[in-house]
């Protein structure tokens, strides 16, 4: 089936990527994120997310790097890449990948789009998540953004290549052309955590297009 295929595919390829990058892999991103002046633990933390978040660039519009029904902001140094592939999880394909590597961090934004029709963005997302095998703890909640309602969820994955547990976060919304999802991995939950001012970044700058 095609949503076994592609997540079976995704998975080795994120293990074999795995392989390459750990022992080069840089903390520079880790470096930038003590920038803001402030207090102790809470201006460390709020400068961690402000450096992490600087927009690079915007993909979704004609002429970007991934057309695609929204568009949003991407961090800086994240390189965005058209998927041509027909991977498939649920009810959406795998339309572009955002690649974090260049910025230091192991792990990818993917977007996946479907196809127009009556589902709305929590039934899009619930579909989502549990065509995903090694699903728990699955929290969602709504959001706004662009004149979009949106559900977004946070999970943990079970990996069976890596052996371990990890956080993982999605949102969707739906549009006129068709549902968007965009999901956030990563090595782990540590690189997850590190990754998610990039995911809140496109969340927050969220439109149609």
């Amino acid at each position: 089936m095609p949503v076994r295929a592609g997540n079976t595919w995704l998975r080795m390829a994120h293990a074999a990527l795995l392989a390459g990058v750990l022992t080069g892999c840089s903390e520079a991103a880790g470096d930038d994120s003590k920038a803001s002046a402030g207090s102790s633990a809470t201006a460390e933390t709020s400068g961690a997310v402000d450096s992490a978040a600087v927009r690079g660039g915007t993909i979704g519009a004609a002429g970007s790097a991934c057309e695609l029904p929204v568009a949003f902001d991407t961090a800086k140094s994240w390189r965005a890449e058209a998927v041509e592939a027909p991977l498939s999880q649920g009810p959406v394909t795998l339309a572009c990948e955002i690649d974090a590597k260049p910025a230091g961090s192991i792990g990818f934004l993917r977007v996946w789009a479907g196809k127009a029709g009556d589902a709305d963005a929590r039934t899009v997302l619930e579909a989502f998540v549990a065509a995903e095998d090694g699903v728990s703890g699955e929290k969602y909640g709504a959001f706004t953004s662009g004149g979009l309602s949106g559900v977004e969820v946070e999970y943990l994955y079970a990996s069976e290549l890596l052996e371990e547990t990890k956080k993982e976060s999605a949102f969707a919304v739906t549009t006129a052309d068709g549902p968007v999802v965009v999901h956030l991995g990563g090595l782990d939950t540590d690189e997850h955590e590190k990754m998610l001012p990039a995911y809140e970044l496109a969340r927050r700058t969220l439109h149609t297009t």
